[in-house]
């Protein structure tokens, strides 16, 4: 049966990992298309972005716009864990010390987006993703809200909803219990606060904190017993901020679908495998596999390479990556005392 395609590929989300995974599609001159649910500005926390992202950046074609966005740079972030509070800087080279980003979550995925309409791609925005459309057991479209998409592929960047795995009924595996990140603003001034963000270990979880505009800072506290917090809470460290936009939530127990690459389908960013921001890095991670899943269809479409070969490397990569990640969270948190007495 012959298909009528509207595109090469189908992004379903538009925020980071679908972003980068359309770019690396269009710089490759494959149609792309992206579904994106949300109108933009959305509503998202902020980013602390490592230098490692830079490289990234550049190949992505942004690095400029991302450098010149007036985020906040900082050459690394305060830690207590098991001890005493120090700073760990990024590193530097003979060109100096590094520097990162506190990236505006609505600024950073507007520069991805402009990105990638800029190079072609079509973006249908608001629209939702209802279905894949499935013909003889491969994914060869979706449909939307506005009507069917057909494409050789689908990308699926809609995050921690992890949609396509969920319509595919596809295995998802957990490796913790049910983990709930709640984080929140306050505006007024915190000076202590001003030059780098810092993340501080208790016995029942961590709390997270930044600077992430001009007198306006952000929380984010990850309980191990899914503790509720006041109306107004604010850290030790922001008492004096007055809270603003109230506390949001968002679930982040560990979980990686079995198969983040099929017939005609990859998963990118959380929607191939969550983990809670202690592990760091999530938006370098999701630029990462978004353009990696981009390289790997170029390698399909382009080059001639068996998908079946393609999609099993991507899986296995995804879930290598995971399993470290997850040993070294383990390591991490099992300096804590409850950890040691409710071991995962």
């Amino acid at each position: 049966m012959s298909i009528n395609y509207n595109a090469d590929v189908t992004v379903v989300g538009g925020g980071p990992a679908g972003a980068a995974a359309a770019i690396s599609c269009a710089q490759m001159d494959l149609k792309v298309i992206i579904i994106e649910r949300e109108q933009f500005p959305r509503y998202r926390p902020g980013e602390t972005l490592h230098p490692g992202i830079e490289p990234l950046l550049k190949e992505l074609g942004v690095e400029k716009q991302v450098c010149e966005s007036g985020f906040l740079r900082h050459t690394g972030n305060w830690v207590q864990w098991d001890g005493e509070r120090h700073f760990l800087p990024f590193g530097s080279d003979e060109a100096g010390q590094w520097l990162g980003f506190q990236a505006w979550r609505a600024d950073f995925d507007a520069i991805l987006l402009e990105q990638a309409i800029s190079l072609g791609v079509e973006v249908r925005q608001p629209c939702r993703a209802l279905r894949p459309i499935i013909s003889h057991n491969r994914v060869v479209g979706v449909v939307t809200s506005e009507g069917e998409v057909r494409s050789s592929f689908v990308i699926d960047a809609t995050g921690r909803r992890q949609w396509l795995a969920q319509k595919l009924k596809l295995s998802i595996n957990r490796y913790s219990p049910r983990l709930i990140v709640n984080f929140g603003y306050g505006e007024g001034e915190c000076p202590v606060r001003d030059c780098a963000p810092a993340i501080v270990a208790d016995n029942k979880g961590w709390t997270w904190t930044a600077r992430v505009r001009p007198q306006l800072y952000q929380w984010t506290r990850l309980s191990f017993v899914n503790e509720a917090l006041e109306k107004g809470w604010l850290p030790k460290e922001f008492q004096g901020l007055k809270p603003i936009n109230g506390t949001k939530g968002a679930e982040v127990t560990w979980r990686t679908a079995t198969k983040c690459g099929g017939l005609g389908y990859f998963l990118v960013g959380d929607a191939a495998a969550v983990l809670d921001p202690a592990s760091s890095h999530g938006v370098l991670k999701a630029v990462m596999s978004g353009m990696m899943a981009g390289h790997l269809i170029t390698q399909i479409m382009k080059e001639g390479q068996r998908e079946d070969y393609v999609t099993q490397g991507y899986c296995k990569w995804i879930f290598d990556w995971f399993e470290h990640d997850v040993k070294e969270l383990k390591k991490r948190y099992t300096l804590l005392s409850y950890f040691q007495e409710h071991r995962w």
